[in-house]
C-alpha cells in the first residue's frame, strides 16, 4: 500500500525502537527491523520516522546508513518507515537537558557535520531536533529549512530570545515538550514556559508524549488549552520495550531495566528514557483521561504529523481507533472535555 493511501493509520514521528528491536543498536538486523515494522503496523501505525539519537558522529552516520540500506531491501520496512528523525547531536550538554542522550556526545551545531548526517540519511531525513542555543547563528536551522527538512527544538534550555530567533530562521516544532529538561526548574522562567509562550504567539508546532509519565494528564490538559489543536502532535518516543512487558532492553549504548509500571527510567531515576507505550495506547489515553473526541485524536496522531511533514492527507481522516459513541463528536468545540467518571 502506498503512503498516499494510508490515511487511516497513525503517523509516529519519533520511534527509537519497537517490539524488542532497538533502532539505535549497531546490531540492528534486517529481521529485527522487519519484526518491528510488522508490530507497528499491527498496532495501527501506518508510517513512522525511525529516530537516531545523539552519539558520536561516526556512529550516528553508520546507524543512519544501516537503516537506509535495510529499508531499501525490504518492501514492508519501506512501507512503514517513511523517513528518519535525527535527534541530536546538536543538543544541550547539560545534565537534565540532555535527558537520555549521552552528554559526552552533545556538541555545537556545525553545517559540515549536519551535511554528513544528511548524506548518510540518503534523502530520508525529514526531521532534525536540536537545541537552538548551540546553533548560535541559526546557520544549521536555516540550512535545514531551506532544504525542506523540518527543524525542531528539543533537549534545550534556549532563552526566549533564542527561541524567537530560531523560529525566524525556520524552526517549526518543539519536540516532546515537558521532557528533555531537569525534573526541577525555576518555577516561572523555564524552557516549558518559554516554549508555551512562543507557541501561543508564533507558528510553532508542539509534540507531546501522552503516556501519563512524561507529562501527567492534568498538566497535559493545561498545555493543550494553550496551543491550537491544529499544531499539536502526539508521539510515542517508543524504545525497544514498546508493546512488550518488563525486562532488559537497550537504547543505543544504554542498558535499561523496565519494571512492572512499564516506565523506562534512568538507573538513578533522574530522567525518563523514551517510552514503552504504543501510540494506540496514547490515543486511548487522550480519550479516557482528557475526554478528546475521535476527530481531535485523529488530528493529533494522524493528520497533523502528515501536514507538518508535507505528506498527502485528505481533509477528513478516519480515526484509527474509534471511542464509544458517548464521547463528544464535534471537533469545532474546545479541545478538551471533562472526562466521564
Amino acid at each position: 500500500m502506498s503512503r498516499a493511501h494510508q490515511s487511516s493509520g497513525y503517523f509516529d514521528i519519533q520511534v527509537n525502537g519497537y517490539a524488542g528491536v532497538d533502532f539505535n543498536s549497531e546490531n540492528l538486523t534486517a529481521e529485527g527491523l522487519r519484526l518491528a515494522c510488522e508490530a507497528l503496523r499491527r498496532d495501527g501505525v501506518a508510517g513512522a520516522l525511525a529516530t537516531v539519537i545523539t552519539d558520536d558522529v561516526p556512529r550516528m552516520v553508520r546507524q543512519l546508513r544501516r537503516i537506509v540500506a535495510l529499508r531499501a531491501a525490504d518492501e514492508l520496512v519501506a512501507d512503514v518507515i517513511w523517513g528518519l528523525h535525527v535527534e541530536g547531536p546538536f543538543i544541550s550538554p547539560d545534565r537534565g537537558y540532555a535527558g537520555a542522550h549521552p552528554c559526552d556526545a552533545a556538541r555545537s551545531a556545525e553545517p559540515l557535520v549536519m551535511e554528513r548526517l544528511l548524506e548518510a540519511g540518503g534523502g530520508l531525513v525529514k526531521l532534525v531536533t536540536l537545541a537552538p542555543e548551540v546553533d548560535t547563528s541559526c546557520g544549521v536551522i536555516r540550512m535545514l529549512h531551506e532544504a525542506g527538512i523540518v527543524v525542531a527544538a528539543g533537549h534545550t534550555n534556549a532563552t526566549l530570545v533564542q527561541l524567537e530567533a530560531a523560529v525566524d530562521a525556520g524552526l517549526r516544532l518543539f519536540t516532546h515538550l515537558g521532557n528533555g529538561c531537569p525534573m526541577t526548574l525555576d518555577r516561572h522562567d523555564n524552557i516549558v514556559q518559554r516554549a508555551l509562550s512562543v507557541a501561543r504567539r508564533r507558528p510553532l508546532w508542539v509534540s507531546f508524549v501522552a503516556d501519563g509519565a512524561h507529562v501527567p494528564f492534568p498538566t497535559l490538559a493545561n498545555y493543550l488549552q494553550l496551543i491550537p489543536p491544529q499544531r499539536v502532535i502526539i508521539v510515542s518516543d517508543a524504545i525497544a520495550a514498546a508493546g512488550l512487558g518488563p525486562g532488559r532492553y537497550t537504547l543505543g549504548r544504554q542498558v535499561l531495566h523496565i519494571g512492572e509500571d512499564l516506565v523506562p527510567r534512568a538507573a538513578d531515576h533522574s530522567h525518563l528514557v523514551g517510552s514503552a507505550t504504543p501510540l494506540k495506547q496514547m490515543a486511548d489515553n487522550l480519550r479516557k483521561q482528557l475526554g478528546l473526541s475521535p476527530q481531535q485524536i485523529a488530528m493529533m496522531t494522524q493528520s497533523n504529523p502528515r501536514r507538518l511533514l508535507n505528506i498527502d492527507c485528505p481533509d477528513s481522516v478516519t480515526p484509527a481507533i474509534l471511542p464509544p459513541d458517548d464521547v463528544a463528536q464535534d471537533s469545532e468545540a474546545s479541545v478538551l472535555r471533562t472526562p466521564r467518571p
